[in-house]
């Protein structure tokens, strides 16, 4: 651990935000309106209401208007769908955001497609990953930006190396792949049909961990001075955060390595905030 870079999310996330509000200033010194964020909540999932709070007060530090839209457990997709047709028409909002996961009489994929893709600030909307696999990125998945510019924060330039993606989602495994792809990485992407996990890991360079088991990957199965981006957020029974990367082994033999917490989240949110301004910007012109 002696040697390992800790990288510090919240640390360069501050610094995002901080441009972010300077970036507002000069909106509002200019007679621009607020970048607008909506966020809305379906049902009471405890860990939603946490990161629905970060996203509200994180809109509030760098200036932007928020609406908080919190609907019950039992609202109908259409109930749902036509609130989104109201923001999706609404001048005053730039970026809208349903807090996943959804109730099960709710189709999520219905609910992500209904939403304008020049408003789809999650990145999830099927136009916008077209956008980033067809390399013309426009609004980009959060926490796969947020990982991107982490890597670009510690001069860590995924050029030519080989990385691995533990975890083929739609929000963080596929679309980090293609990150990665994009800076020219060699990418292998992992998931729970992989063969020989630990022989895929010994040869990466870069490791980003996103397959949402408490400390699943050791550091015994990772080659010596690799980058270690760990995306999960668990919470044990003891009440302990702890990622998808067994830290303390992991620690020992990465070159550099995110913590959890104050690694990727707080990038993710910073990331969201710089989508909305970016969206914002894009519907002005």
């Amino acid at each position: 651990m002696d040697n390992t870079t800790l990288i510090d999310g919240k640390a360069v996330a501050a610094q995002l935000r901080r441009d972010i509000a300077a970036q507002v200033e000069v909106r509002l010194a200019a007679g621009k309106p607020r970048p607008g964020l909506a966020v809305v909540l379906v049902g009471e999932d405890p860990a939603s209401k946490v990161y629905v709070g970060s996203k509200v007060k994180a809109c509030e530090e760098v200036g932007f208007l928020s609406q908080n839209f919190r609907l019950e457990v039992s609202t109908s997709q259409q109930e749902l769908l036509a609130l989104i047709d109201r923001l999706n028409a609404d001048p005053q909002i730039h970026g809208i955001l349903v807090q996943l996961p959804l109730p099960k009489q709710i189709d999520v994929q219905a609910v992500i497609e209904r939403i304008d893709p020049k408003k789809d600030v999650d990145g999830f909307h099927p136009y916008n990953l077209g956008r980033l696999a067809g390399k013309a990125p426009t609004l980009r998945p959060c926490t796969p930006y947020g990982c991107m510019r982490l890597l670009k924060a510690y001069g860590i330039d995924p050029m030519g190396k080989k990385a691995v993606v533990v975890g083929a989602s739609n929000i963080v495994g596929r679309p980090v792949a293609l990150e990665l792809l994009m800076e020219r990485a060699t990418v292998t992407i992992c998931h729970s049909k992989t063969q020989d996990l630990p022989g895929e890991l010994a040869q990466a360079d870069i490791v980003i961990a996103a397959v949402g088991i408490p400390q699943f990957i050791k550091g015994e199965w990772l080659k010596p001075g690799a980058v270690v981006i760990d995306v999960g957020i668990n919470r044990l029974d003891s009440g302990k955060l702890v990622g998808d990367v067994d830290f303390a082994s992991a620690a020992d033999k990465a070159s550099a390595i995110t913590p959890v917490p104050g690694g990727v989240g707080p990038m993710t949110i910073a990331c969201l905030l710089q989508n909305t301004l970016e969206a914002c910007a894009a519907l002005e012109a």
